[in-house]
């Protein structure tokens, strides 16, 4: 890709800025959640992450029936109906002055366009806590690769200001993308699904062929630490065959933290919300004595793992 140093005038799509984050790196950080991702993970917490372009959010049980979106709505999208409004998604152009009509937050747009320096501006808000603790700013999504240019002139603005940064990434980008990213990146937050390439597209949409090649490419290149997350699907990633043929690649890489991560269900009522079924109905999250189960199998590999961030 081309150079990006010194341009601040990127702009990209952003879902959240976090605040007093502790779980995506050291110390107190602000996370930046970037919209878009090429996996589709069937667990995924966060479906309104995986589109680039922003998406509405409609929670029915916030609604009060006022009537405001459907006389906001141009499109026909939106019904009253005994108090109830309804949502016909096919209809909707995304205008989205439903959701500025809106009183309740029962509509709400997930995803709005940013600069880089607006988004330097908000996450280094808090940068007295940064160097207090250690901490710093993360750039997660969605896959914040997804967006490159965006991401990189992120990462190079902050770095500027002498900020700790940390990519959270699945490893899914170009391998420019990836080399130029990790030059103004300081932690890598590595996710690993799955070490068989047929099983890691059952699961994602893709195979983990360029994903495990990035890993190397991380740790071979010495410019970042790295901490290995792996998220525990039960009934797809934590078999001890596998988890033992996953220890012999990751025995190859530099990493200075491996964790395993137990599977939430937060994120199943997400996909009501974007008027989507969700892919993993019925699933039960591990429970502690499962993930230290899992664990000791690992460790009786010689791989040092933590359960939990």
């Amino acid at each position: 890709m081309g150079d990006t140093s010194g341009r601040i005038d990127s702009s990209g799509v952003v879902f959240r800025i976090q605040r007093y984050s502790i779980q995506d790196g050291p110390g107190i950080r602000t996370t930046v959640f970037l919209k878009g991702c090429p996996l589709r993970c069937d667990w995924c917490a966060n479906p309104e992450s995986q589109a680039l372009r922003p998406e509405l959010l409609f929670r029915q049980s916030r609604c009060i029936g006022c009537g405001a979106c459907v006389e906001a709505c141009e499109a026909g999208a939106l019904t009253l109906d005994d108090e109830r409004v309804r949502l016909d998604r096919p209809f909707c152009d995304l205008c989205m002055k439903c959701a500025d009509a809106c009183s309740s937050g029962a509509l709400e747009v997930s995803g709005e366009a940013m600069s880089v320096a607006d988004a330097v501006d908000e996450a280094c808000r808090d940068e007295i806590f940064y160097r207090n603790s250690g901490g710093g700013v993360t750039l997660s999504g969605g896959e914040p690769l997804a967006q490159p240019k965006f991401a990189i002139a992120l990462l190079k603005a902050l770095k500027d200001r002498s900020i700790h940064t940390a990519l959270d990434t699945c490893g899914h980008a170009d391998a420019a993308v990836v080399d130029e990213a990790i030059r103004y990146t300081d932690l890598v937050l590595f996710d690993v699904k799955h070490i068989n390439p047929e099983h890691h597209r059952d699961g994602t949409g893709v195979d983990n062929t360029l994903i495990l090649d990035n890993l190397r490419r991380i740790s071979a290149s010495n410019r970042a630490r790295i901490w290995i997350r792996i998220p525990v699907i039960p009934g797809y990633n934590d078999g001890e065959e596998h988890l033992r043929a996953l220890t012999d690649v990751l025995g190859g890489i530099h990493a200075e933290k491996v964790s395993l991560l137990g599977w939430h269900d937060w994120g199943r009522q997400k996909y009501s919300f974007l008027g989507r079924d969700c892919p993993i109905e019925g699933l039960t999250p591990p429970d502690e004595a499962r993930l230290d189960y899992l664990k000791g199998i690992m460790e009786s590999t010689g791989l040092q793992v933590n359960v939990g961030y």
